[in-house]
């Protein structure tokens, strides 16, 4: 039997109404939902299906939470890699600057490092966390952990009221009236429940309206206004499972296929198992299709037993996924602040200074020690060979090496092992201007499921601070 929990009754003529609201999913966009949500006025209880809140902002930055970056807001829109006109009613509502001065008037001081990336003084994620949980405590807000939300309560509009415009917005009965006391009524599969042949639900067309959702204990809670904010694919372990894709799928939002973003590369060359655990700083990186370069950044790279990461690499991968199909080139510039002609002299310099060694013994000033057999190796040079009998054309080869060491892409890491999921809920059934659905009224999204995406340094969990505070005061409000 299904048991129900209702709202309050509805206030009488006269008297004010709190909106219920429901916010599934206890990470940054669901978090920071529910705080806008109880500052704008509404009742609000929070649904986590963790033990605990924000798990995998915990692990966000490797435990240190980059929370979101400094720079102006045409920075910010420069570093969006999709559907960045969406985010201009988010991101102007609630910028950068309002979410750092809510972190530090909820108790986390905050630090600007190199890039304007933001962090706690503390360098602890734990402390972010915390705030946001404080907040919301004292905004009075329903936390419920252990929670997993099974489907969707809604109702369709029947055919007649779509085709009138229903314009004074009074919502007709569809299959699903009375579902609070018969327990019937329409809900959106969750994960293992079959979806449709078409993958949508018979509403898609028109719009209905949201009453609350079920539980996985089967159990219903009703509420007036309800957000998605489950996150991603990316590191399931922390929760992100695709639950709300499935639910958005079921009640005929348009979805965009899915993919890691953000995510190392994988790499043919077996050397780079060589190298593993030696990181690069101040390297250039190129991607190429064919001839032409797909990304070209500055920064920090790392080289691992399957291929390469670190910062560099990730932000090259938002690229890869989306502008190339197959095999790639990476041209890695170890000196590129020496053009060709510099870099030659500088060379040319080592070797006078080393001219009675071995080629193998002289190049301890260019490269970390661990990188020269490799070098040695691609240039072509005899190891032994004395640095005085480098030809000219030996020595351009390997100045050509320094300026371009080749790597082949042959894929990307798997979701584990990816920051954020690119795809998801299409924006086209979003309305940008207060993240509700266009679909089904009062049902909205915030943060990762969205068809939402950007680089590295901050910026994705901005969108997820934007769209979360927009979509809950836009719940609040929209009586």
């Amino acid at each position: 039997m299904i048991r129900e929990e209702r709202r309050p009754a509805r206030a009488g003529r006269g008297e004010s109404v709190q909106m219920h609201v429901i916010v599934v999913g206890g990470g940054a966009a669901g978090m920071m939902a529910a705080i806008a949500a109880a500052r704008g006025g509404a009742r609000v209880t929070l649904l986590e299906r963790n033990e605990k809140l924000g798990k995998k902002l915990y692990i966000t930055g490797k435990g240190r939470c980059n929370v979101t970056n400094a720079g102006d807001m045409d920075h910010l829109f420069a570093n969006v890699m999709t559907n960045a006109k969406f985010l201009y009613s988010a991101f102007y509502s609630f910028d950068n600057r309002a979410l750092m001065e809510l972190l530090e008037a909820a108790g986390c001081p905050l630090k600007t490092e190199r890039g304007e990336r933001v962090f706690p003084v503390s360098d602890h994620s734990s402390d972010v966390i915390a705030a946001l949980a404080g907040e919301m405590k004292q905004l009075g807000v329903e936390v419920r952990l252990h929670t997993r939300v099974k489907g969707l309560w809604w109702e369709e509009w029947p055919a007649q009221s779509r085709e009138s415009g229903n314009r004074n917005g009074a919502l007709a009965q569809g299959p699903g009236a009375g579902a609070a006391e018969s327990g019937e009524g329409r809900k959106a599969a969750a994960p293992g429940e079959k979806d449709g042949a078409a993958g949508t639900a018979k509403g898609a067309q028109g719009t209905g309206v949201v009453r609350g959702v079920e539980l996985a204990e089967g159990k219903r809670l009703e509420a007036d206004r309800v957000i998605l904010a489950t996150g991603g694919l990316s590191y399931a372990s922390t929760g992100s499972t695709g639950d709300g894709f499935l639910l958005a799928k079921e009640t005929g939002h348009g979805m965009i296929e899915c993919r890691p973003s953000l995510v190392p590369f994988r790499v043919r060359e077996e050397w780079c198992r060589d190298l593993m655990g030696i990181s690069l700083r101040n390297v250039s990186l190129s991607l190429y299709q064919g001839n032409k370069e797909i990304y070209c950044g500055f920064g920090e790279m790392l080289f691992t037993h399957f291929g390469v990461s670190g910062p560099l690499v990730l932000s090259a991968s938002s690229y890869y996924v989306t502008k190339c199909r197959g095999e790639a080139r990476l041209l890695i510039d170890l000196k590129p602040a020496l053009d060709a002609p510099q870099l030659d002299r500088r060379v040319l310099r080592d070797f006078e200074e080393n001219r009675n060694r071995q080629f193998k013994n002289a190049l301890g000033q260019l490269f970390p020690t661990r990188l020269i057999p490799v070098m040695i190796r691609l240039s072509g040079i005899p190891p032994e060979k004395p640095v005085n009998e480098i030809t000219r054309e030996e020595r351009k080869t390997f100045v050509e090496l320094i300026k371009a060491l080749p790597l082949t892409v042959i894929g990307v890491r798997g979701y584990e092992e990816a920051v954020i999921t690119k795809g998801g809920v299409s924006v086209r059934d979003v309305n940008p201007s207060t993240m509700e659905s266009r679909k089904v009224r009062g049902l909205y999204f915030a943060g990762e499921m969205l068809d939402l995406d950007a680089l590295t340094g901050g910026y994705n969990l901005q969108i997820a601070w934007s769209t979360g505070h927009l979509a809950g005061d836009s719940a609040a409000q929209s009586v």
